[in-house]
């Protein structure tokens, strides 16, 4: 199989909220609940020579917090590992935005 960039990854916003109400029931105290990634660090990523979208990895860092690494992915749906690779993430919590049915249970 090969990636085009074209793949249809949509759900309802229903099947969404299952899911991470799913996630939340089983996180731990330092798990997280997500990550918010600019616009303009997505385009930098998906401008890259080739690239048809991308892969995101869950990753601990130094200090054994959770975070996100996201890598650029080519059609043969191998990693761009010698290009811009990811995580400086703003993690949620803290930067959660209003409480709604992807991040809370109200």
């Amino acid at each position: 199989m090969a990636f085009t960039g074209n793949e249809d990854h949509r759900v309802s916003l229903a099947e969404a909220a299952k899911f991470t109400k799913n996630y939340r029931k089983q996180m731990s105290g330092k798990d997280i609940k997500g990550g918010f990634f600019g616009k303009d660090a997505i385009r930098d990523l998906l401008s890259q020579s080739d690239c048809v979208g991308i892969r995101i990895y869950n990753g601990l860092d130094d200090d054994d917090k959770p975070n996100f690494v996201l890598a650029g992915v080519l059609a043969n749906e191998d990693d761009i590992d010698d290009g811009l690779i990811m995580e400086k993430q703003h993690p949620c919590p803290p930067f959660c935005g209003s409480a709604n049915s992807l991040n809370s249970d109200n």
